[in-house]
């Protein structure tokens, strides 16, 4: 039998770097082959030269045992590959229905294309709302129309490129139901995840690529995640910091009834948040269930009664961004090109968008912002060009590590993250959520919206969680279960604080 794909000392140069080097692998007929590796190893590279959206420049590929040269994403669908990138590939003014239609045949019936969304959506447990605009939508939303899109096309080979990064436990095992039986139809499955408990659970071969070169072949079944955290980084993994007591005082407060952000909005918002100097609390919830308003609410993009929000003390809900973040508020939002930096601009120009300390008089302080530029990248181990590197050169986990880095180098007193370790290896997560606690034992506020359960229970000291908008009571991480939090995350939770004190005794 020959193998659905086959790639042969695949090279891909961009000057001196050399992002690929010499990679073959073989993915046969109903395979889920497992790609993993660090932020940066080449593994997109990779995934794109598949694709057609970027040319290799020495090596062979051949598809259904033939030679082929796939010079553009047109080409790679002609031959029924499909992909889903990291990046979303989305126009935000059109509907999920239209994103989809723009990849499918000019004959496709627009009324039965949308049943096909619906009944397909529920069936593979990722549901769209077809009409839905993207620009409406929040980043897990987004993922389950990429997903979905690429499904419709009933695809030969199916390129999943961090699928499941902000998808809910319920969707993932949805997802992976889909896979499963995918596989068994003979479909072909590239999955690149840094998650190393899904690859063990998924897939029965992984090649590992470490600075853009294939590392080892293994059966990732047969090692334990340690293992494979090694071959991928080279190293053990490091340890999560302990978090030591700190006496709290005033930080952020949060405290909504029924406010509807905007017309546009799913929910209206209620409930209250407390993040107290010197704790991490985290926000649980299945994306699209308000966490997306509640960001826009805290970073100062919409402005709400001023007594809603409180910054150390200081009534803020009615204040914009730059005299929130003069309080001493900073904010990471989930979407990194676009939201968090400008796609076409340096990491030095980036820089400069997030505080005016590097303005004097209406002057650039160039100097300094390029020390503080490479501080970041040294500090955080950004993996780019410098800091002349423009950002959407950077791969996501090495772009979401300068995001962070440039926030936390400002030393805020509350600091809001919205899916900090998206798309993030292994080590730069736990580097990531190391500074987090270095942060918070120096006395300062962290509020971290997540998808990842696991993260949250690891480093909040404290978690609400999010359904259709309303917020749960607030409760000791140390009090609750991944179970119990599950299960709130479907809006079953006690009713009350003292229902939920009373709960746990």
């Amino acid at each position: 039998m020959n193998p659905c794909l086959k790639l042969q000392n695949i090279t891909k140069r961009y000057g001196s770097t050399v992002a690929n080097r010499a990679i073959s692998l073989e993915v046969m007929p109903g395979e889920i082959l497992s790609v993993l590796g660090e932020n940066g190893a080449g593994k997109s590279t990779l995934m794109k030269i598949i694709f057609g959206s970027v040319i290799p420049d020495e090596g062979e590929i051949y598809f259904d045992g033939k030679p082929v040269h796939i010079s553009s994403p047109a080409d790679a669908r002609k031959l029924g590959i499909a992909m889903v990138f990291q990046h979303f590939v989305l126009f935000e003014t059109l509907t999920a229905k239209e994103n989809i239609l723009l990849g499918m045949p000019k004959d496709t019936d627009p009324v039965k294309l949308e049943k096909e969304i619906v009944d397909k959506s529920k069936h593979y447990g990722i549901e769209v709302d077809p009409n839905a605009i993207i620009n409406d939508l929040s980043m897990g939303e987004r993922q389950r129309v990429e997903i979905l899109r690429a499904l419709l096309t009933n695809p030969k080979l199916l390129i999943l490129d961090e699928p499941t990064s902000v998808l809910s436990p319920l969707a993932l095992k949805a997802l992976f139901k889909t896979l499963r039986q995918l596989s068994s139809e003979g479909v072909s499955i590239i999955f690149i995840t840094h998650k190393l408990n899904e690859i063990r659970e998924l897939s029965d071969h992984c090649t590992v690529i470490r600075a853009g070169e294939v590392a080892a072949n293994v059966n990732p079944k047969e090692m334990s995640e340690q293992e494979l955290a090694k071959l991928m980084i080279g190293s053990d993994l490091p340890q999560i910091l302990p978090r030591p007591f700190i006496k709290p005082s005033p930080g952020l407060e949060v405290e909504l009834d029924g406010e509807k952000i905007s017309f546009k909005s799913h929910y209206s918002l209620q409930g209250k948040i407390s993040v107290p100097r010197g704790k991490i609390v985290g926000i649980a919830g299945i994306s699209g269930n308000g966490q997306s308003d509640l960001m826009k609410a805290i970073s100062g993009e919409v402005l709400l009664s001023k007594q809603s929000i409180r910054i150390c003390g200081s009534e803020a809900g009615d204040l914009r961004v730059k005299h929130r973040r003069a309080l001493g508020l900073r904010y990471v939002p989930e979407e990194r090109l676009g939201a968090a930096t400008v796609p076409e601009m340096n990491l030095e120009s980036n820089t400069l968008l997030t505080s005016n300390l590097f303005l004097a008089k209406g002057f650039m302080r160039n100097k300094m912002i390029h020390r503080f530029t490479n501080s970041v990248i040294e500090k955080f181990k950004v993996k780019c060009f410098g800091g002349r590197a423009p950002a959407e050169s950077l791969s996501g986990g090495n772009l979401q590590k300068y995001i962070v880095g440039r926030e936390l180098l400002h030393n805020p007193k509350v600091l809001v993250l919205n899916q900090p370790t998206w798309g993030v290896d292994a080590g730069a997560a736990t580097l990531i959520r190391n500074a987090l606690i270095r942060q918070r034992s120096g006395g300062n506020a962290i509020l971290v919206v997540s998808e990842e359960l696991d993260e949250l229970f690891e480093i909040c000291d404290e978690l609400v969680v999010m359904s259709e908008g309303k917020i749960s009571p607030q409760v000791k991480t140390s009090d609750v279960t991944v179970e119990e939090i599950g299960r709130w995350m479907s809006g079953l939770w006690p009713k009350n604080e003292q229902s939920a004190r009373e709960a746990k005794q």
